[in-house]
C-alpha cells in the first residue's frame, strides 16, 4: 500500500475529493500496515487520528487480517468513531454498559469474522468473560489493537482510568508482531515516558498542538454572579456556537438555567443528565450532542462529561465557569474550539470557589490506606462478599468501596478478583504505594500552579499551553490577548446584570426529591419495607441553597456555627415557600427535625418562619436515641440503620400536609424517615424545607 492509495481512502472517508494527508498521517498509517510496528500519536485535537486507524483497519481487512480492537474511554468518542467508520464500509460494532442486551450477538458476529473493528471500554476489560470468550479466541488474527486516549493509562496523566492498566496485560497476551497504535493529543514529556515503559518498545510521531485559529483570554471574576453576567453580556457576540465548561453538575444545571432565563438557548450536560422524554442519560446526552452539532443550540453547559472524542470542527468557542485543574486538561478542552473555522474564542474566567473544588478532587484522588484495609480485611474474614454486603459491613459510601476494588483489581498481581458480582480475597499482599501518592499529589499541585500562572501570564498564551505540554515549538501566537495588548474579548460587566445574578443566585433553590428505596434490612424497628410505599413517602421538597454558595450558602455557614439564624435567611425563606412554591395540599402546620446536641437552633428557626407565614407550629416529632451523627454514615444502609428507632412521632397530630424544617440536608435520609413516620401518624402531604445541602454536585 502505497501513499497515494491510502490517500484515496482519506477522500472516501471524509467525503472529499481534493483531501490530502495531514503531516504525519501518512507516515503513521505506513508504520502500522507496511512496517508492523508500534506507535504512539500525539497530535492536536482534529489533527486526525481516527482516520489514520480507520484506513489502516481498511487496508489491513482487504488483506485478510482480523478486526481492529479500539479501546475507547467515552461513549461520545464511540459514536462518533463509528459514524467515521461507515463512511469507509468498516463494520463497527461497540461493547458498552448502554447495549448489554445486543453482546450475545456482537460477540458471536466477532467470533464469526463479520466485524472489522470493535470498540470496548476499558472496563470491559476487567470482564473475565468477555476477555476470555470473545478476545482471546481472536487474538492470534487481530490485525490492529489501538488505545485511543492512551494518556490514560499513566496516572502522571489529567485523566488516569484505572482499567486502562489492564492493557499491559492484554497486549502480552497478543502476537508479539501485532501494530499497536496509541493515540492523544495530551500528553508530556513525563506521561510520554510512563506510556513507553508500560507498553514496551513504542515509537513516538509527535506533532505541533498550536491551533491557529483560537484567541485564547484569561479573566479573573472572583464572584460567581459577575461571571454569570459577564457570560449573559458576551455570549450573544460570539460566533458561532460553543461550550461552556463547569466542575460540577450544580454549576451545570445553575449556569444553564441562568442562561436560558437571559434568552441564550443553553442546556445542562453531564454523567447523570436525564429526561423525561428519553428512556436513560446516555440517549438523552447523545440528544444534547446532536443539539449543539446542528447549531440548534446557543451553549451546551458541561462538566468533564463532555470531553474526548466531542467533534464539532465549527465550535466558536469554549468559556471554562470555573478554572481547569491543569494546563494539560484546559488545553484538552480549549482545543474542541476552531478546529475548521478561521476564528474561535477560548476564555478561561477564575473565581474564589475554584481553589476549593480542586482541593477536594486532589484530596478525594486516592482512596485513604483505612478504608483499603477495612475491604481488605472484611474479603479476608468471608469467603466472598457483593459490594452491597460489604456495604453492610462497612461505612463507606458505594464510591468508595468501588474505587478501592478498582485500583486493587487492576494490580498484577491483584490482591482481589471478581467472581459474577462477587468479591474475592487473594493470596497476593498488598501495601499502598506512599512515596509514589506523595509525588502524584505533589504534582496535581504544581499543575494547579500552572494553571494559576497561565491566568496570570504577561506573555503569549498559546505559547505557554505548548510550553506546558513540552510542544518542541513553542512561537507567540500573534492572536491571544496578551500578544494583542488587549481582550480578544471584552472584559466589561454590566452593572444591572450583575445585581440581576446576585439575584438569581439568591433564588436558585434545589428541590428535594423524595426517596423511595430504603436499605434491605436496615429498619428492624420501624418495618420499612424495601420500596416505601407512596403513602409514606415525602412530597418534593426544597432547600434554599448550597452548603457556602454565592447565594445563601454563605450565611448558612455563619449562623449555623454561630447558633442563630438571622431574620434574612428566614424572609429567604418564607419568600421561597410563598413566591415560588406551589402546593397541593398547601401546608396547614409546622414542625422540625430535633437535636438533642443543638436542642434549640432549629426548633427556633422553625417556629419565627411558622409565625411569619401565619401557620401554627406542633413538637411532633422527639428524639429518643441519641445516635451517631447522621452526616458521618456513608452509604445508605448505615444511613438508614443509623436513624431505625430514633424518633417517634407525638399521638393525635394535625391530619394535614404539613412542613418539616431542618437546617441542614446531608443525605436526605432523616427527612425521608421522619415524612414517613409523621404520614403514618396521619399527617397528608410532608414537605421538608432547608436551609442549605451540603451536596457538591460533583
Amino acid at each position: 500500500m502505497n501513499r497515494s492509495e491510502a490517500e484515496s481512502l482519506l477522500q472516501i472517508a471524509i467525503d472529499d475529493p481534493n483531501a490530502r494527508f495531514r503531516d504525519g498521517q501518512w507516515e503513521a498509517i505506513d508504520a502500522l500496515v507496511n512496517r508492523r510496528r508500534k506507535l504512539m500519536v500525539v497530535q492536536r485535537t482534529g489533527w486526525g487520528k481516527s482516520s489514520v486507524y480507520f484506513i489502516s483497519t481498511r487496508i489491513l481487512r482487504d488483506r485478510g487480517a482480523g478486526p481492529t480492537v479500539i479501546v475507547s474511554p467515552l461513549l461520545a468518542l464511540m459514536r462518533n468513531q463509528i459514524e467515521a467508520a461507515n463512511r469507509l464500509g468498516i463494520r463497527a460494532e461497540t461493547i458498552n454498559s448502554t447495549n448489554q442486551d445486543n453482546w450475545p450477538a456482537i460477540s458471536q458476529s466477532i467470533l464469526a469474522d463479520q466485524v472489522d473493528a470493535m470498540l470496548i471500554s476499558p472496563e470491559r476489560l476487567s470482564n473475565e468473560a468477555f476477555v476470555e470468550e470473545v478476545l482471546m479466541p481472536v487474538a492470534d488474527r487481530i490485525g490492529l489493537f489501538v488505545v485511543d486516549e492512551v494518556h490514560c493509562i499513566s496516572d502522571w496523566g489529567h485523566d488516569f482510568r484505572p482499567d486502562y492498566r489492564r492493557l499491559t496485560n492484554i497486549l502480552r497476551q497478543m502476537p508479539p508482531n501485532m501494530p499497536v497504535l496509541g493515540t492523544t493529543a495530551t500528553a508530556n514529556n513525563r506521561v510520554i515516558q510512563d506510556v513507553q515503559t508500560q507498553l514496551g518498545d513504542i515509537e513516538i510521531q509527535r506533532g505541533t498542538l498550536v491551533r491557529d485559529s483560537l484567541e485564547l483570554q484569561t479573566l479573573r471574576l472572583f464572584d460567581q454572579a459577575a461571571r454569570l453576567a459577564w457570560m449573559a453580556q458576551h455570549i450573544p457576540e460570539l460566533p458561532g456556537t460553543g461550550i461552556v465548561y463547569v466542575l460540577t453538575i450544580r454549576d451545570a444545571e445553575q449556569v444553564a438555567v441562568w442562561l436560558n432565563q437571559q434568552g441564550i438557548v443553553a442546556r445542562a450536560y453531564h454523567g447523570s443528565v436525564d429526561h423525561e422524554d428519553f428512556e436513560n442519560s446516555n440517549l438523552y446526552r447523545q440528544h444534547l450532542e446532536d443539539l449543539l452539532l446542528g447549531n440548534e443550540i446557543k451553549v451546551l453547559v458541561a462538566t468533564t462529561a463532555l470531553g474526548m472524542g466531542y467533534d464539532k470542527p465549527d465550535l466558536g468557542f469554549v468559556i471554562h465557569y470555573q478554572a481547569a485543574g491543569s494546563v494539560v486538561a484546559y488545553y484538552q478542552q480549549v482545543g474542541r474550539a476552531g478546529r475548521a473555522i478561521d476564528t474561535a474564542f477560548g476564555v478561561l474566567l477564575s473565581g474564589r470557589e475554584d481553589e476549593d473544588i480542586h482541593e477536594f478532587f486532589r484530596r478525594s484522588a486516592f482512596p485513604d490506606e483505612r478504608d483499603v484495609d477495612a475491604i481488605l480485611g472484611v474479603l479476608e474474614d468471608h469467603d466472598e462478599l457483593s459490594v452491597f454486603q460489604l456495604q453492610q459491613h462497612l461505612n463507606l459510601r458505594l464510591g468508595q468501596i468501588n474505587k478501592v476494588l478498582k485500583i486493587l483489581s487492576v494490580e498484577s498481581p491483584a490482591p482481589v478478583i471478581k467472581h459474577g458480582s462477587r468479591w474475592r480475597r487473594t493470596p497476593v499482599p498488598f501495601r499502598m504505594d506512599h512515596e509514589r501518592i506523595e509525588h502524584l499529589t505533589q504534582q496535581r499541585e504544581l499543575e494547579w500552579q500552572e494553571v494559576q500562572d497561565y491566568i496570570d501570564s504577561d506573555g503569549c498564551l498559546m505559547a505557554y499551553l505548548r510550553n506546558a505540554l513540552d510542544d518542541p515549538e513553542t512561537n507567540k501566537c500573534g492572536r491571544c490577548s496578551v500578544c494583542m495588548g488587549e481582550p480578544v474579548v471584552s472584559i466589561e460587566v454590566d452593572r444591572d446584570l450583575a445585581i440581576a445574578a446576585s439575584h438569581f443566585l439568591k433564588h436558585a433553590e434545589m428541590p428535594f426529591r423524595p426517596k423511595k428505596q430504603v436499605a434491605s434490612g436496615a429498619f428492624q424497628e420501624y418495618g420499612f419495607p424495601y420500596n416505601l410505599p407512596s403513602e409514606l413517602q415525602s412530597s418534593e421538597g426544597r432547600i434554599l441553597s448550597r452548603w457556602g454558595d454565592a447565594g445563601w450558602g454563605g450565611l448558612v455557614a455563619d449562623d449555623k456555627h454561630a447558633g442563630h439564624f438571622r431574620d434574612e435567611l428566614l424572609e429567604a425563606v418564607a419568600e421561597m415557600i410563598e413566591q415560588r412554591w406551589q402546593f397541593d395540599p398547601a401546608p396547614q402546620w409546622v414542625t422540625c427535625v430535633p437535636s438533642i446536641n443543638h436542642p434549640v437552633l432549629v426548633p427556633d428557626f422553625a417556629q419565627r418562619l411558622a409565625v411569619r407565614l401565619g401557620l401554627p407550629f406542633a413538637d411532633a416529632i422527639h428524639k429518643i436515641v441519641n445516635n451517631e451523627p447522621q452526616k458521618n454514615q456513608q452509604n445508605r444502609f448505615h444511613q438508614c440503620r443509623n436513624l431505625d428507632g430514633v424518633f417517634e412521632i407525638s399521638e393525635n397530630i394535625p391530619e394535614t400536609a404539613v412542613l418539616l424544617v431542618d437546617d441542614v440536608i446531608d443525605s436526605g435520609w432523616t427527612v425521608t424517615v421522619l415524612a414517613a413516620l409523621l404520614r403514618r401518624a396521619g399527617s397528608r402531604a410532608v414537605y421538608p424545607v432547608a436551609l442549605a445541602s451540603t451536596s457538591t454536585g460533583a
